[in-house]
């Protein structure tokens, strides 16, 4: 079984990085291939051969295939079915007018509410009516929250669409509404090292995002057409939703309130991201999820409960041990009991692992049978994949199954073979008397250090291969926030959660008071130069290096030479991480939505070309794209970061940089008393003639001139920073969001000649006022880069503006389509790379 197990991992795992999904006939073809393998093995295990020992590895062998191939096509399946759910192409961007049910629980943020909303019925559009996916993602914006991104087009384009309602109203899940929508299919930033939208749009089966349309001009108006549909799935939503605003009533205004509703029902969406850094930096962001640890601390309250009053007979007469074992009786609650937390809390993967382990466990007892947890931990893997198969693809499932294997592992031979030795010494009349309050207290006390030091240790090269980076002060952070939190925080918020007021304010202040003050010290030990521990993403041969060695450091006892183990990790920590080597250059356009983001390499220096746009709710380029890459890359320090004008586009993301990293130098085109001027450790002024050489390669600002600063004639756009990077006899120019005007005072300057350049980033995304015929003769580029948003509301780049490009022969990227663009750059040759390609997934669409 466990063979099979392993083999279902690895199927799925494959299926998981191809391209393109197998027909349907190769999927029913593996799932037979896997039936008739395991007939085969089961067929060698019943009859009587010779070779036993090679008959026990073929079995192993064939179970292992089988698994494989049901893996991998039962993943195929699945994938299939959700991506049959397609939005057509024609009917993104377009009004429809939809009615279904809200199946999901509302988030409200700063600029509206975002919700899952059920189909349930199209209203015909003119001749036709859409076939549109079941599932929607969908926002609802106030009014006043669309915010200027690009100047004066932004304003002219707000300006002649109609403007949003004054406010969402307050929707509730298992509502039913009708609604005008306008969709776009599932689309994502495309970046080494970012987090994969697209993936997990398809793994909620959520085929199409959008937004509520006003009602102003619209054929049917929105609104509610039933207060609730009856489905256990709205109640379970709508039993969260009332958890949460209780929650949030007792604690209004309350800083930590957030982390008690994800306590309670696993929403961390109200959790400020000043927090979760805290929480990151020391190590404990797992207590703050719904872990394994919750939900086994619930099961245990509902079984001690139910073991207390069953064998009492709930204090009456009726003898219910005679009828059933108290034990058994037990374990049926506590598996309720964790069922229902489980379902309240989101169902996430700790505690679906947990669940299912409860599970083997409860059913193994109930039959009589004895399980060794080494078919526990299988068996709840395997569940979790077969209803989920993406699970594998996340961060949270490799660290929760792994420090549950860890622990079994590290355990075996180890803590239970200390109390034998002690046994044996001991008399025989000593061996059978009641220890002592403060052995049994000092026996928990060592093995909870063990445990930890376990977990801590095993998980570094994990952990290191999934952030590259680990907290260093996150044993010292656990040893206080476990206990605090799962003894003390967690029952007050549970309890406080569900009983009758005043009560329940009571008992939520305490569990947040007491929050309060673990939040306070760890916020300070989070502020040590030296809590957290940076390395650039290892590659796997790295990873696996450094996981045999951990493997053999937590060996059992009696494993010859343990200490060998540390030698394997010196790859890990020796990583130097990967850069263009001497004489060359790597240029990387980042996938970043409406905005431009361009990371310039060489040997030993750094700089960013802008920092792309703000996202709104403390989110922007920077936080979310720039700096997961640069710290997957092991980059924590740049040269210089040019910002090319004003617009949030732009600078959105700089301010979120400059807290994080350090930077040496800001060179932009922003007033004084900007706030990113005043956050620079260092500012200067872009002008045309700087100039200056970094490891060969030169670095030279072409635009503007003094005149533009000393007039107020001329917008952000005008001021654009425009650097030439050359390498050799190659060259890369990036313009900012240059105009036509400008582009004409630039070939009539003395550096007409300067502007020649193999690649071109697109002047102000390719808008219909830049990227003038005299300009892009004058750069006579071979090579594009669009650095544009998914159906962006400006319509960048402009119809006849990509046409120009692509009339002169010029190659044309974009990053809505292509993902990060990387190049390559010698003295000698360019070589393009784009990630949708380098990367290709069957969820991509392309």
């Amino acid at each position: 079984m466990r063979s099979a197990i392993l083999g279902l991992v690895l199927g799925i795992a494959l299926l998981q990085m191809q391209a393109s999904l197998l027909p349907m006939e190769m999927q029913l073809g593996l799932l037979g291939a896997a039936l008739l393998l395991c007939l085969f093995a089961w067929a060698l295990g019943w009859r009587q051969l010779q070779l036993a020992g090679l008959r026990k590895w073929l079995r192993m062998l064939l179970f292992c295939v089988a698994g494989a191939c049901f893996g991998f096509g039962w993943a195929d399946y699945l994938a299939q079915t959700h991506l049959d759910e397609a939005l057509p192409a024609a009917w993104e961007g377009r009004d429809i007018t939809v009615v279904g049910v809200v199946d999901s629980l509302p988030t409200r943020f700063a600029r509206g509410v975002r919700f899952h909303f059920q189909v349930e019925r199209v209203a015909p559009q003119g001749n036709q009516i859409p076939q549109l996916p079941s599932r929607l993602a969908l926002t609802w914006y106030d009014q006043g929250n669309w915010r200027a991104v690009d100047g004066d087009e932004q304003v002219t384009a707000v300006a002649a669409a109609p403007l949003p309602q004054a406010q969402a109203p307050a929707i509730k899940a298992g509502e039913r509404w009708q609604l005008t929508v306008r969709l776009k299919r599932p689309h994502g930033n495309a970046n080494p090292a970012g987090f994969d939208y697209e993936v997990w749009l398809l793994e909620q089966n959520l085929r199409a995002t959008g937004s509520v349309r006003p009602d102003q001009q619209l054929a049917y108006k929105n609104q509610r057409l039933s207060a609730f549909i009856w489905t256990p799935r709205n109640v379970l939503d709508a039993s969260r939703g009332w958890l949460r605003e209780r929650i949030l009533t007792a604690l209004a205004d309350r800083p930590y309130a957030g982390v008690i509703v994800a306590l309670v029902i696993g929403d961390q969406r109200a959790i400020e991201s000043d927090d979760w850094t805290v929480f990151n930096r020391t190590g404990v962001g797992h207590l703050v999820a719904i872990s394994g640890l919750h939900i086994s601390l619930v099961a245990g309250l509902f079984a001690t409960l139910m073991l207390f009053l069953w064998r009492r007979s709930f204090f009456t007469r009726a003898q219910l041990p005679l009828l059933l074992p108290a034990p058994k009786v037990a374990l049926l609650a506590g598996f309720a009991g964790a069922t229902g937390y489980a379902l309240l809390a989101g169902f996430g993967i700790p505690a679906q692992r947990t669940l299912y382990m409860l599970l083997v466990v409860g059913a193994a007892y109930w039959s009589g049978r004895l399980t060794p947890l080494s078919y526990v931990l299988p068996l709840a893997l395997a569940a979790v994949l077969l209803f989920d198969p993406w699970a594998l693809l996340w961060p949270g499932f490799w660290l929760s199954f792994a420090a549950v294997a860890l622990i079994l592992y590290a355990s075996a031979g180890r803590v239970g073979s200390d109390a034998v030795v002690e046994s044996q010494m001991l008399s025989p009349l000593a061996r059978y008397r009641q220890p002592s309050a403060a052995k049994k207290m000092w026996h928990k006390v060592r093995t909870g250090a063990y445990t930890q030091y376990v977990v801590t240790l095993g998980l570094l090269p994990l952990t290191m291969m999934l952030f590259g980076q680990y907290s260093l002060v996150s044993p010292v952070a656990n040893a206080v926030a476990i206990p605090v939190i799962t003894l003390v925080v967690v029952p007050l918020s549970l309890i406080g959660s569900i009983v009758p007021t005043p009560l329940s304010d009571w008992l939520l202040l305490g569990a947040h008071e007491t929050l309060a003050w673990l939040a306070q010290w760890l916020s300070w030990l989070s502020s040590q130069p030296f809590a957290l521990w940076r390395l650039p993403l290892p590659a796997p041969w790295m990873f696996a290096v450094a996981l045999i060695g951990t493997l053999w450091l937590l060996a059992p006892r009696g494993w010859p030479a343990r200490w060998l183990g540390w030698f394997c990790w010196l790859p890990l920590l020796l990583n130097p991480g990967q850069g263009p080597q001497e004489g060359a250059m790597q240029v990387t356009a980042l996938d970043i939505g409406q905005g431009m983001a361009v990371l310039v390499e060489t040997s030993t220096h750094r700089l960013l070309y802008d920092t792309g746009p703000d996202f709104g709710d403390d989110a922007d380029a920077g936080n979310r794209v720039i700096l997961p890459y640069l710290r997957a890359r092991g980059i924590d320090h740049l040269d210089a970061m040019v910002i090319s004008h004003s617009h949030s586009d732009h600078a959105g993301g700089a301010l979120s940089l400059l807290r994080e990293i350090a930077v040496d130098n800001v060179i932009s085109s922003l007033p004084a008393a900007h706030p990113i001027v005043k956050a620079a450790l260092q500012h200067q002024r872009c002008l045309q003639g700087q100039r200056w050489q970094w490891d060969g390669a030169d670095f030279q600002m072409l635009y503007p001139v003094q005149a533009l600063y000393d007039s107020d004639k001329w917008g952000p756009n005008a001021l654009s920073c425009v650097l030439k990077v050359s390498l050799g006899k190659h060259a890369i120019l990036l313009p900012g969001d240059l105009e036509a005007a400008q582009e004409a005072q630039l070939l009539n300057s003395e550096l007409a000649g300067d502007l020649r350049a193999d690649v071109l980033l697109a002047p102000h995304h390719g808008s219909g006022t830049s990227s003038s015929l005299p300009f892009l003769q004058a750069v006579r580029p071979s090579v594009a880069l669009f650095q544009v948003g998914y159906l962006n509301r400006f319509h960048h780049p402009k119809p006849e503006i990509y046409a120009r490009y692509g009339q002169l022969g010029i190659l044309r990227l974009r990053t809505d389509d292509a993902g990060a663009i990387t190049m390559d750059l010698d003295e000698q040759q360019l070589q393009l790379g784009t990630y949708r390609q380098n990367h290709a997934r069957y969820w991509f669409g392309r």
